[in-house]
């Protein structure tokens, strides 16, 4: 079961005071351990009430209210997410919350979170049960044939994503059951391009097969940026389909970079609705 752990907003908060290095060291090892122990799910900070709203209906009709608000004890400044078995367990750990928090003077509270087994079983509910079912995320990612860092930078320098993650198999546990030579390629790679994530890794020997069948699909707002990015990744390769006006897009294009990868760039694509 999950339970919200909220931390009440007070004075400080609302005046938007940023907490110590000391503090947030503090909240940090706290996540640590609930994380290690399988409970911490996800949790955020909130900024003070007056950089934020109210929407409220009345009549059914909507109206924007703006902060802050009072009393600052009653709002919120901060929650976790926990995963527990129980309520006497997400009291245990929010008895651990760190002590030096706005000099030892902070409320908290629990709540836990409906779960879709409390409903009676219905067609809405079950809609319900479908949007559960999809990933959280998806993302892409592509075997290269020992080229992996080089493609992985170039990609990052062209697309001007942030490149998080690059670990050789050296670099692993496993590094004794590699044979040496496998020992500086990557096994995981991953560029973060505004929350979605191109992931390479190296394949051993007859292991790697060229990518087929699939092209990776960026598209951009400015026709220039979009040229721009076409021409770099075509830039060695060869280019598949012309970067040029169709019926479904302003700009679009399709080529192969010299590693093998596909691209497809476009610039104000018609989406079908």
């Amino acid at each position: 079961m999950k339970y919200m752990l909220m931390r009440k907003a007070d004075a400080d908060t609302e005046k938007g005071v940023m907490p110590s290095e000391e503090l947030l060291q503090w909240m940090a090892d706290y996540n640590e351990r609930m994380t290690q122990a399988g409970v911490f799910t996800d949790g955020h900070g909130l900024r003070p009430t007056s950089d934020g709203c109210r929407i409220q209906f009345r009549g059914g009709e909507p109206s924007v209210i703006s902060g802050p608000f009072e009393p600052a004890g009653e709002l919120l400044a901060g929650y976790s997410v926990l995963e527990v078995d129980s309520l006497e367990d997400a009291i245990a750990w929010a008895k651990q919350w760190p002590r030096e928090d706005a000099g030892e003077n902070v409320t908290l509270e629990l709540r836990r979170f409906f779960e879709l087994e409390d409903f009676e079983p219905s067609q809405a509910l079950e809609q319900h049960r479908a949007l559960g079912r999809l990933p959280r995320e998806m993302n892409v990612h592509v075997a290269f044939a020992g080229n992996c860092k080089e493609a992985m930078e170039f990609y990052s320098e062209v697309t001007a994503g942030k490149l998080e993650a690059m670990i050789s198999y050296g670099e692993t546990p496993a590094a004794g059951d590699v044979p040496p030579e496998m020992h500086d390629r990557i096994v995981h790679s991953s560029l973060n391009l505004r929350g979605r994530r191109l992931m390479g890794a190296d394949m051993a020997g007859d292991c790697y097969q060229p990518p087929q069948g699939a092209q990776i699909h960026l598209e951009y707002d400015d026709p220039k940026q979009a040229e721009w990015v076409f021409n770099a990744l075509s830039d060695g390769g060869s280019i598949i389909m012309p970067f040029a006006e169709t019926f479904w897009a302003h700009r679009f294009g399709m080529t192969t970079d010299r590693f093998g990868v596909q691209w497809m760039i476009s610039n104000q694509i018609e989406h079908c609705q």
